[in-house]
C-alpha cells in the first residue's frame, strides 16, 4: 500500500516533524518545488531511496530514475519535487524503498 503523506510547512518558531513507516509498497507525495522527503534510517544497513521519474527522453529511453543511498544510522532530505517528477496518471511523485525496515519519512515543505 502507497500512503501519501501530507506536507509538513517549517515555522520560524519551528516545528516538531512527525515520521512515520515507510511504506512496504513504496509511498507518494504531490509534486512541490519547496517540498522534500526526509528520510531517517534507523536500521544497521544502508537503503536506496528511489524517486521514480515518468516518462521518456527525446531519444525514446525512459528518463532516469533518482537513487538515493541513505547510510545506516543516517537522515536524508531528498527534493525539491518540480511538476516534471510527477507520474501523469495520478499527478503524484512515486518514491521507492530498497527496504523499508526501520524507516520512517516525512514530506515537509518551506
Amino acid at each position: 500500500i502507497m500512503a501519501n503523506p501530507a506536507y509538513q510547512q517549517a515555522k520560524l518558531t519551528g516545528q516538531a516533524v512527525a515520521l512515520a513507516a515507510a511504506s512496504g509498497g513504496g509511498d507518494t507525495v504531490k509534486a512541490n518545488p519547496n517540498g522534500a522527503l526526509l528520510v531517517r534510517n534507523g536500521d544497521v544497513a544502508a537503503k536506496t531511496v528511489t524517486v521514480v521519474i515518468p516518462g521518456n527522453t527525446d531519444f525514446g529511453q525512459a528518463e532516469p530514475d533518482v537513487a538515493v543511498v541513505v547510510a545506516a544510522g543516517a537522515t536524508a532530505l531528498i527534493g525539491p519535487f518540480p511538476a516534471a517528477a510527477e507520474d501523469p496518471s495520478d499527478h503524484l511523485v512515486h518514491i521507492s524503498y530498497s527496504a523499508v525496515t526501520s524507516v520512517t519519512v516525512a514530506a515537509v515543505t518551506i
